[in-house]
């Protein structure tokens, strides 16, 4: 075994640097070995930029003197080199294996993102920004290349709010560090959002039962504001242009325009809002978007269309009868639940090319990860099936670390749409824990997804938070799925546990899973009851998840931390 591995760097760009940074980290930390940079060595690796191998692909190829180099077609490529060479590599017991793999991958779609919502005190809105770096460099690695955040702005009374000029700071490094290594960075907006302050005349209607709306449009904050009404578009170009100029400076390659959850407007000249009000403020915000980012391509999504009224799918496709509006690059298409049946079926609007936006993080658990980690390879496998030919690429959308193997997997399908699921499952379990561990861990991962369905009872949850003062003992319980069995999962959990590595046993990804499991076989024994070692298992989760000060929706259910204070 070598004492030293050696890399030599052949390309001088930022990125490439990056692949070497990151390719040395990760061989020293996972084996202990030194790494030196250089020509000399017995372990050599050489890295490289060659074009010719196609868009963002990559060869890991043998050396005649016996050494092993990762070619890049770009510099993206060469990054996505290093994290497949690195996958298929062992360090088990401080040594290192490198990959047996040769050939030549590239990407069957060019977007491959992951969204970041960073609200309610989440792990992207508390954890050290450090750990959310390193973070980003670790997705980089699975083949991402875009990451999304959203400037939300209903928090705010204008950009120049210190507390809006905070979030503006993190969402900045975040998204820098997502440029180091080579992700173009995305920015999220609602086509009419507004400030907490936005003049009350200015505002949308939200109210259902009149124009076709048969429910109030989502989540709305009441701070929206209405395109149809004089001085509504201006107000909402002149916020969204200090908006987009507040994150100048930065390689933003996509803009989203967002109808719903928050957004929307009800009114008789914007009803229905997707195919009307919606395009109304969408195309000159979109043109807004090339004149401060030039290089971006505008994503027109479709989140929640038909839900509250009819006609909206529909009416976009009349609307872009003729073809490909000249003013939005993507169309975004999905859907809570599932897939939307309509571009299915008739084709996206103007033939655009489509991106989905699968939710990995709130389905079957609430609080959103609060029991552990949700992987759900079967449920991914499904969606594959049914989008293989309809999607560009995703974005996934993100509350945290908890759905760590479902961001996997969305990014290997979005490379290749046609690999197996549980084959990317094991190639997470062998990377991240040990490949001697990687047929239990796939075996228990199967076992969890349909073993989930968990959450406080209605009155715990009240109390959980803090709408109820007090509580009767006979409401305070965790509703779990009725039919599980925890102890077979647990069982190969423990058993992989028993063989890892140190540094693999201590991981938050592996505590993240092996707690889920725990908590499982815990609550099980305890008909759902709170135990002392199931606050444990909560609070150690609250701890990696930095969720000390997280809303309900994204806090572990510790219990005795609510009964202290009441």
């Amino acid at each position: 075994m070598a004492e030293a591995v050696h890399i030599e760097l052949r390309a001088a760009s930022r990125c490439a640097k990056k692949a070497a940074e990151l390719l040395a980290r990760e061989i020293s930390d996972r084996s202990g070995l030194a790494v030196r940079h250089g020509a000399a060595g017995e372990c050599r690796i050489v890295l490289d930029v060659r074009a010719g191998i196609g868009a963002e692909g990559f060869s890991i190829e043998e050396r005649p003197d016996g050494g092993l180099c990762i070619v890049g077609n770009d510099e993206r490529g060469l990054l996505y080199g290093v994290g497949r060479f690195l996958r298929g590599s062992r360090f088990d017991g401080g040594c290192f294996v490198p990959t047996s793999w040769r050939g030549t991958s590239v990407p069957r779609r060019p977007v491959r993102g992951i969204y970041f919502a960073t609200h309610f005190h989440n792990f992207y809105h508390e954890a050290p920004i450090d750990e959310v770096r390193r973070y980003v460099e670790q997705l980089a690695l699975w083949g991402c290349n875009a990451l999304a955040v959203w400037f939300d702005m209903h928090h705010y009374n204008g950009i120049d709010d210190p507390a809006a000029q905070v979030m503006i700071e993190r969402l900045r490094g975040i998204l820098q560090t997502a440029n180091d290594v080579g992700m173009g960075a995305a920015l999220t907006t609602l086509a009419n959002e507004g400030y907490a302050d936005s003049p009350e005349a200015l505002r949308a209607d939200w109210t259902a039962g009149h124009d076709g709306y048969t429910a109030p449009p989502g989540d709305h904050y009441h701070r929206e504001v209405c395109p149809s009404k004089p001085g509504g578009l201006d107000y909402i170009l002149n916020t969204r242009r200090q908006m987009l100029e507040a994150f100048a400076g930065l390689d933003v390659q996509y803009v989203w325009l967002w109808p719903y959850d928050q957004g929307g407007c009800t009114c008789p000249r914007c009803a229905p809002w997707g195919a009307r009000g919606f395009l109304r403020a969408a195309e000159p915000v979109a043109g807004l978007v090339k004149e401060v980012f030039p290089a971006a391509s505008v994503i027109l999504s479709t989140w929640y269309f038909d839900h509250f009224t009819s006609g909206e799918w529909e009416g976009l496709s009349a609307a872009f009868r003729a073809g490909k509006p000249g003013w939005a690059d993507y169309l975004m298409a999905d859907d809570w639940g599932g897939f939307p049946e309509y571009p299915l079926r008739h084709g996206p609007p103007g033939g655009l090319p489509t991106l989905g936006f699968p939710e990995i993080s709130m389905e079957n658990m609430s609080p959103w990860g609060g029991f552990g980690a949700n992987p759900r390879p079967a449920h991914w496998q499904h969606y594959a099936d049914t989008t293989r030919d309809a999607l560009a690429g995703s974005f996934p959308y993100s509350e945290g670390i908890f759905e760590d193997i479902n961001k996997a997997i969305c990014l290997q399908l979005n490379w290749d749409p046609g690999r197996r699921v549980d084959e990317i499952v094991r190639e997470y379990a062998a990377y991240e824990f040990s490949p001697q561990v990687a047929d239990d861990v796939a075996v228990a991962i199967a076992l969890m997804e349909s073993s989930m369905r968990h959450r406080p009872t209605p009155q715990f949850r009240q109390y959980l938070e803090g709408a109820a003062p007090t509580f009767a003992p006979s409401s305070i319980a965790y509703d779990l799925p009725a039919a599980t069995h925890p102890e077979r999962y647990f069982g190969p959990l423990r058993r992989a546990d028993a063989r890892l590595p140190q540094r693999a046993r201590q991981s938050w990804r592996w505590r993240v899973l092996w707690l889920r499991a725990a908590l499982d076989v815990e609550l099980h024994a305890s008909g759902g009851r709170p135990t002392q070692q199931a606050d444990e298992y909560f609070a150690e989760l609250t701890r990696i998840y930095h969720a000390d000060n997280a809303q309900f929706c994204t806090r572990p259910p510790v219990f005795t931390r609510h009964q202290s204070s009441a």
